[in-house]
């Protein structure tokens, strides 16, 4: 048995995770009461097979505001998550994203244009950060003063949300959740008598069957899009960068053919997935690899360990931008596919398009260390600071 522990705040899990596929691919983690899965054919089954594995909280808080992701559609069974996705889903058709690349070039221009005369910049605080954060603020229509503590509960909700069955009250009270559950709460019932053309007035007016959303879902949606839009792109942009100072070869080879581009996100996607881990709960008796998981019990689908697993990809531990193909499940899979996959990659192919064109070289600053965020969901960095030449 290994700690999650070693897993969630190492840089390099790789090595425990190939392990874990080889002597424990289903285990029993009695210290967080909970099974973990290791194998991409497991995971896969895991995140998409929801008649079994339920994404529903198995203790329910006990008001909106003590956690609102539980009413959200990553929380939500068919059949009320295929009516709530409906709704989300009608934001992020590939025309309404599409429409957003003028702005999000915008954005990643000003970024670079503070940075350029400097020779130097810090991946995430510079670029990896405000972007995603200016975008998703623009579309929930939140102010431009309030960008800053909406990244700050972003961060906090994912760096706290490994063990949502043992939560203390009292410490949710008196956290990030509640300060965030308060200023939605308000956002919401300005635009129920106010509403703009932003993504919140579009869930407060939507309806299903003919009932509008409760504040318990529209909190839900709310986290959810802050969560998804700030999380996502800025650690998928952080570990891109991160491979490629480790292979400043590969950076020579896109710049001179940026159309390997889209080929190198999806490969950053599986070998540095953003999202390392998500949770289920088993609603019967289940096998799983010789092993019998009891009705109610919680699951850790492991994502990263599914991207890297030797029987579905040729030399997993090789960092290949032409893989192909490239079967990974950073962004979920089955009926919770990640809404947002396609604004991150464009976010993403954006902002390593104007890099690529801008920078000669990237390298690692002289004594830089990348040190892991502390969170069992997600994988990314705190800080990345680089030198580049133009």
């Amino acid at each position: 048995m290994t700690s999650l522990t070693a897993i969630e705040k190492n840089l390099n899990p790789f090595p425990i995770y190939k392990t874990m596929r080889k002597r424990q691919p289903v285990f029993y983690d009695p210290e967080r009461s909970s099974w973990n899965v290791f194998n991409y054919n497991d995971v896969e089954r895991v995140l998409s097979d929801y008649e079994i594995f339920s994404s529903g909280f198995h203790h329910s808080p006990k008001t909106a505001t003590d956690y609102p992701l539980q009413a959200s559609i990553i929380s939500t069974d068919p059949p009320r998550h295929r009516q709530l996705r409906a709704l989300a889903t009608q934001a992020f058709t590939p025309r309404n994203v599409d429409a957003l690349a003028p702005r999000i070039q915008a954005i990643v221009d000003e970024c670079l244009d503070k940075v350029m005369p400097l020779g130097r910049m810090d991946v995430i605080r510079d670029l990896g950060y405000p972007l995603p954060t200016i975008v998703i603020a623009e579309l929930l229509g939140i102010p431009t003063e309030d960008r800053q503590q909406f990244k700050i509960w972003s961060d906090w909700i994912v760096q706290n949300t490994e063990d949502t069955e043992q939560i203390n009250p009292e410490l949710m009270h008196n956290n990030k959740v509640l300060e965030m559950s308060t200023y939605f709460i308000e956002m919401v019932q300005k635009r129920q008598e106010h509403p703009g053309e932003d993504l919140i007035s579009g869930l407060v007016q939507a309806s299903i069957d003919g009932e509008r959303l409760n504040i318990t879902e529209l909190l839900g949606f709310c986290t959810l899009l802050l969560i998804a839009g700030n999380e996502t792109t800025t650690n998928l942009i952080g570990n891109a960068l991160l491979s490629f100072s480790e292979h400043p070869e590969i950076w020579q080879r896109l710049r001179q053919n940026p159309g390997l581009v889209p080929q190198a996100i999806e490969e950053v996607l599986r070998y540095r997935s953003p999202v390392q881990a998500m949770f289920r709960y088993s609603k019967s008796d289940v096998q799983m690899d010789g092993q019998t998981i009891p009705a109610g019990s919680r699951l850790i689908a492991w994502i990263g360990s599914a991207n890297h697993d030797e029987s579905q990809f040729e030399s997993p531990e090789v960092f290949d931008i032409e893989r192909n193909p490239n079967r990974h499940i950073a962004f979920g899979h089955g009926v919770h596919y990640c809404l947002g996959a396609p604004l991150a990659r464009l976010e993403a192919r954006i902002a390593l398009n104007e890099m690529l064109k801008r920078f000669a070289t990237i390298a690692k600053a002289a004594q830089a260390v990348p040190k892991r965020l502390p969170s069992l969901i997600v994988y990314g960095l705190d800080s990345l600071p680089i030198t580049i030449t133009s």
